[in-house]
C-alpha cells in the first residue's frame, strides 16, 4: 500500500512548531490531555510509554507531558518509563501517575496510604510558579489510590489536599513539576489555566497551533505533494470527508474528483445530503456510484464486527479504484484522499504504542494492494478541530455540525447478519430519532446518538391488542469533546418516550425501546 502521508512531527518541523510529547500509561484521559495542549496553541503528540525515548530521539520535542494511568508504580508489570527521559533537559510535566513516576524516578516516594481520593476535591495552592495568579483554595478532579509521600530532592510540595500532604511539586526552575490531580478534565477548576501556564510561562513555548496554521500548512503540504496529478476523495456525508476534501480542493482545486459510494449502509436521506450541501459549499466535482447489491453480497451471513469493517473498507477501496479508470481513462488517477482522524489512528493501535480497540475502516481495514497514495489532511486532528477547519473554508453548518456518522454505516449498527430487510429497519427508526433530537433542539447537544438494531434478539410484546414478537431499538446518545471519552447524555424523559413511542409505532418489526447508559470506557459509543 502506497502512503506518502507526512508524519505529524515532519509536518510540525516544516514550518518551525514546538512540540509537546504526550507520554501514555494507559490512561483514558490522553487524548484529551493532547487536546489541551492543542488548545494552549502547542501541537502534540501521543506516544506509549515504552517508546518514549524513541520518540523524544526522533522527534526532538520541546516538552513532555506524562498521563495518568490505572496501574500503581510499585506493582510488578506496572508501565515503567525510561530514567532517561528525565535526564535530560526537556521539561516535564507529571499528571496522576505520571507525576508518581517522575517522583519514584528521581528519588521521592510513593506508596499506598489508604487514604484514597476520587471526584471533586479541594486544593490548597502555595505560592510557585505553576499555580502563578491562581487562588490558594480550588477544587481539582482526583482518581488516585497511592501518594507521594516524599519529594525528591530539590523539588518542593506546592500543593495538597485533606487527604494528599504532597499533591503537586516543582523544581527550583519549574521546568520539572507535576500534580497528583487532572487539570486535563473539565471538572478541575483552573485546570486550562494551569497547563497554559506551564507550557506558555515557564517553559516559554510560543504558541502556532491555529486553525489558520493547520489550513496554510496543509494547503502547502497537499500542493507539493500532488503536483499537477489527479486526486479522487471518497466522501460519506460525514463531517470528515467533507473537510478533507474541500481542504484538497482549496490545493489542488479541479485536479480533485470526489466519488460518494452508496453502499446501501446509509441513512435516510444520506445521499441526496450529499449531493445538495455539499456540491452548493463548494461546487467540486462529484460522481455518484451505486454499489449496494455489490456491499450487500460481500455481506452476506458475516456476524463478526472486525470482519464487517474489513469487508466495507476493503469494497469501498475496490469501488474508488473502479471510480478512477472511469473517470480518467487517459490519465492514472495516483491519490487517494481520507477523512481520517487522530482518534482513528488511536484507536486502531497506530502511533501510540497501546492496544487496537477496533479496526476503522479507514486505518486497519485497509487492503494491502491499494493502488492508490493516501492524502489524509486530518490525521492528526480532533474532531473539535475538523469543525473548526470546516467553518474557516466556508461549509455550511449543516455539514460541519452534523453527528458523526461511522464510515461502514449501518453495517456496524446492525449486530447480526446485514440484510436488506434488517437495514430497511434501522434506517425507520434512526430517522425518527434523529428527527426528535432536532424538534426538540438537542441534535447540537449532544455528541452522536447511535441507534442500534440487535437483529439477533426478539422479545415478546404487546402490539395491537395482540402478541408481539419483535427486535429490540438500543439509543446510545452521548456527550463528548473528541470521542476518546464520552459519558450518556441525559436526555429529557418527554423526547425519549416520543422517539421510543414512534419508533415502535411506526417501525412495526420493533417492540421495544432501550437506552445504552453506558459511558466511554467502558464501552465504545458504537456498539461495533
Amino acid at each position: 500500500m502506497a502512503d506518502s502521508t507526512e508524519s505529524a512531527s515532519e509536518v510540525r518541523t516544516s514550518i518551525n512548531r514546538p512540540l509537546v510529547l504526550v507520554v501514555d500509561f494507559g490512561a483514558q484521559y490522553a487524548q484529551l490531555i493532547a487536546r489541551r495542549v492543542r488548545q494552549a496553541g502547542i501541537f502534540s503528540e501521543i506516544v506509549g510509554f515504552d517508546l518514549a525515548m524513541k520518540a523524544i530521539d526522533e522527534k526532538k520535542p520541546d516538552a513532555i507531558v506524562l498521563s495518568g494511568g490505572p496501574s500503581s508504580v510499585y506493582e510488578t508489570g506496572a508501565p515503567k518509563l525510561n530514567p532517561q527521559v528525565l535526564q535530560g533537559e526537556i521539561p516535564v510535566f507529571g499528571i496522576c501517575y505520571g507525576f508518581q513516576v517522575m517522583a519514584g524516578l528521581l528519588g521521592g516516594e510513593v506508596g499506598k496510604t489508604g487514604l484514597s481520593e476520587f471526584g471533586r476535591t479541594d486544593f490548597q495552592a502555595s505560592e510557585s510558579r505553576l499555580f502563578d495568579d491562581l487562588p490558594r483554595d480550588f477544587r481539582v478532579w482526583m482518581s488516585h489510590g497511592d501518594s507521594v509521600s516524599k519529594a525528591p530532592v530539590g523539588f518542593k510540595a506546592i500543593g495538597s489536599t485533606l487527604k494528599t500532604a504532597i499533591a503537586a511539586f516543582e523544581d527550583e526552575s519549574g521546568l520539572r513539576a507535576g500534580v497528583q490531580f487532572h487539570p486535563e478534565v473539565l471538572h478541575s477548576e483552573h485546570g486550562q489555566v494551569i497547563l497554559e501556564n506551564w507550557l506558555l510561562n515557564v517553559v516559554a513555548l510560543k504558541p502556532s497551533w491555529s486553525t489558520e496554521s493547520i489550513i496554510d500548512s496543509e494547503i502547502a503540504r497537499i500542493k507539493r505533494e500532488v503536483g499537477s496529478e489527479r486526486v479522487i476523495c471518497g466522501l460519506s456525508g460525514g463531517v470528515d470527508s467533507a473537510v478533507a476534501a474541500a481542504l484538497v480542493q482549496r490545493a489542488v482545486g479541479s485536479q480533485l474528483t470526489c466519488v460518494f459510494v452508496d453502499h446501501g449502509l446509509l441513512r435516510e436521506g444520506e445521499a441526496e445530503q450529499v449531493e445538495k450541501d455539499f456540491v452548493a459549499a463548494t461546487g467540486v466535482s462529484l460522481v455518484i456510484v451505486d454499489k449496494r447489491e455489490k456491499f450487500l453480497t460481500a455481506l452476506k451471513g458475516v456476524t463478526d464486527p472486525e470482519a464487517k469493517r474489513k469487508i466495507i473498507g476493503r469494497e469501498f477501496i475496490r469501488a474508488f479504484e473502479e471510480a478512477a479508470r472511469e473517470i480518467s481513462s487517459d490519465a492514472e488517477v495516483k491519490f487517494l484522499v481520507q477523512g481520517t482522524l487522530y482518534p482513528d489512528v488511536v484507536e486502531s493501535g497506530g502511533g501510540t504504542g497501546t492496544a487496537n480497540i477496533k479496526s476503522h475502516h479507514n486505518v486497519g481495514g485497509l487492503p494491502d494492494d491499494l493502488d492508490f497514495t493516501l492524502i489524509e489532511p486530518l490525521r492528526t486532528l480532533f474532531k473539535d478541530e475538523v469543525r473548526e477547519v470546516g467553518s474557516r473554508l466556508g461549509l455550511a453548518d449543516e455539514i460541519v455540525w452534523r453527528q458523526p456518522f461511522p464510515g461502514p454505516g449501518l453495517g456496524i449498527r446492525i449486530v447480526g447478519e446485514v440484510t436488506e430487510e434488517r437495514l430497511r429497519i434501522l434506517r425507520k427508526a434512526d430517522f425518527i430519532a434523529r428527527e426528535e433530537l432536532k424538534s426538540a433542539s438537542l441534535d447540537r447537544k449532544i455528541w452522536q446518538c447511535p441507534v442500534v438494531l440487535l437483529a439477533d434478539v426478539r422479545s415478546v410484546g404487546v402490539q395491537g391488542d395482540g402478541r408481539s414478537y419483535g427486535h429490540p431499538i438500543v439509543l446510545r446518545p452521548v456527550t463528548s469533546e473528541d470521542a476518546m471519552t464520552a459519558d450518556w447524555a441525559r436526555i429529557p424523559y418527554e423526547v425519549l418516550e416520543r422517539i421510543s413511542t414512534r419508533i415502535t409505532n411506526e417501525v412495526r418489526e420493533v417492540n421495544r425501546v432501550v437506552l445504552d447508559l453506558t459511558s466511554k470506557p467502558p464501552g465504545t459509543i458504537e456498539w461495533e
